[in-house]
């Protein structure tokens, strides 16, 4: 079907539901409305988020949102449930082809949950069964709190390894008020002070010192590409895990962007991601594993989560679908390449950035060297103007993770909407321009502030108008009328 016949139907499709929708509660319905008209209105910069395609956000809004459906396909604690074991076969069939994946186990509700099931379903597997028939029990299920103490010690006391915060790590990767801090003992690697890149052999050291039970490789602010082959023969060497969170970076490895070395899949034995940011799914997660912990996996329900949402699955099964054609690769390389020409954008302005630039879909700039601001000073200022990122640690920050040195951008949402290298390098103009008439201003108490800011009369209007020029002339949904 032609993209302008889908379009007129979803505008038909929306129409109805909005209309349906505020016969129970209006305001629920101008919210929906208000927030399609802001996301169109503003350069959506933010590294995690998206733009999913109407044929997903339709499949997310049917009855299957009123099925229980514990369990997996064909093994369900309810009946009924044959409809729910197609559209998760089918998501799961999509996953493994797409990524060249095993198996594929798509029911986690978000990337969190897909971590914390990634995490058991290690730990679940290296439990071994003499070990449980030494403790008097069959299953892994039947231990009790004093069998998992003493089960801990055996793994080597639980350890983990994963990239620090301000380095680019996610908090699930070990952070320590995230449960996954708590679950084990942690530690982290972080980058090299000079360069801001992962120095290897300073990985392998700590690793061959720590011995880990579970290595985590992967970022949610670490603008350039991993090695995951050489984390692989890290792992191997202290007969760890190796786990990579592709939360981010899936759509480029379902892109074909990261192969070999770079692709996670293929070189780590567990591998976890969302579905939406630069995949352009529902908001949902995903874990992707070699064929030894099929089994275990598959216990993510119940062993983690609760009933699985199947409106959610049949929504990760369109979405995988769309992005197993070569337009998907293609808005893969173009993420990117707009990355890059966004970086250079940068650069050319005289503002410092992370390592340097970017080969992946991050733009990390540090705002306290460029500009003499904190990220909460430069996020506001931004979003003051129209321009929507987050504020974010760099390394060694100073300022903490509340108010941070640094704000991050990502291209995937600008990127669907056809943003171009030449549209990119006007946002970075923008950004620049404003932060450059952004000032710093004092604390109450008279000090310095770290979240007050000043702009220059007149700033905030003027990259108004300019940030509209690209927006028209790059649509959100066109010809969606609502």
């Amino acid at each position: 079907m032609p993209t302008t016949d889908v379009t007129a139907k979803a505008t038909i499709a929306y129409q109805a539901m909005l209309e349906v929708i505020a016969t129970a509660e209006p305001t629920v319905a101008e919210a929906i409305r208000k927030e399609l008209a802001d996301q169109r209105g503003s350069l959506k910069l933010i590294a995690s988020e998206n733009y999913a395609t109407l044929p997903t956000l339709l499949a997310m809004g049917t009855w299957f949102s009123d099925k229980y459906a514990e369990g997996t396909v064909g093994h369900r604690f309810y009946a009924g449930c044959a409809n729910v074991d197609t559209i998760e076969a089918t998501a799961a069939r999509h996953a493994e082809e797409l990524f060249g994946a095993q198996h594929a186990y798509v029911q986690p509700h978000s990337g969190i949950d897909a971590n914390l099931v990634a995490y058991w379903t290690i730990l679940s597997h290296r439990i071994e069964l003499p070990a449980l028939e030494e403790l008097g029990v069959k299953s892994a299920n039947d231990l009790s709190e004093q069998d998992w103490e003493t089960l801990r010690h055996r793994l080597g006391d639980q350890r983990l390894m994963g990239m620090s915060l301000d380095a680019g790590g996610h908090l699930t990767h070990g952070f320590r008020p995230n449960i996954s801090g708590k679950m084990f003992h942690q530690r982290s690697y972080g980058t090299d002070p000079a360069t801001g890149f992962i120095d290897y052999d300073a990985v392998r050291a700590q690793v061959r010192e720590f011995k880990p039970l579970i290595l985590v490789a992967g970022y949610s602010a670490y603008p350039r590409r991993v090695n995951f082959a050489t984390m692989r023969e890290i792992a191997d060497e202290v007969g760890a895990t190796l786990m990579v969170d592709m939360a981010h970076f899936a759509g480029l490895v379902a892109g074909k962007v990261f192969t070999g070395d770079e692709n996670p899949v293929g070189n780590a034995q567990v591998v976890t991601t969302t579905t939406h940011k630069s995949l352009r799914g529902p908001r949902g997660g995903m874990v992707l594993v070699d064929d030894e912990f099929a089994a275990d996996v598959d216990r993510g329900c119940p062993m983690v989560l609760g009933g699985p949402l199947a409106n959610m699955m049949s929504a990760k099964a369109v979405a995988l679908a769309q992005a197993k054609t070569p337009d998907f690769q293609a808005y893969a390389r173009a993420i990117a390449s707009n990355a890059k020409a966004l970086a250079e954008g940068f650069l050319r302005r005289g503002a410092t950035l992370v390592t340097g630039g970017t080969d992946n879909h991050i733009v990390l700039v540090d705002v306290a060297t460029s500009f003499g601001l904190t990220g909460r000073q430069a996020e506001s200022a931004l979003l003051d103007a129209g321009i929507v990122t987050n504020r974010n640690s760099i390394p060694g920050d100073p300022n903490g993770a509340w108010y941070t040195s640094g704000i991050r951008l990502g291209t995937p949402a600008l990127t669907s909407r056809g943003f171009d290298a030449d549209a990119f390098d006007r946002v970075a103009d923008l950004i620049c321009e404003t932060l450059n008439a952004t000032t710093a201003a004092t604390a109450s108490n008279g000090k310095p502030g770290k979240a007050k800011y000043e702009m220059a009369e007149g700033l905030t209007s003027r990259v108004h108008d300019e940030a509209h020029e690209l927006l028209d002339a790059n649509p959100l949904y066109p010809g969606l009328e609502l």
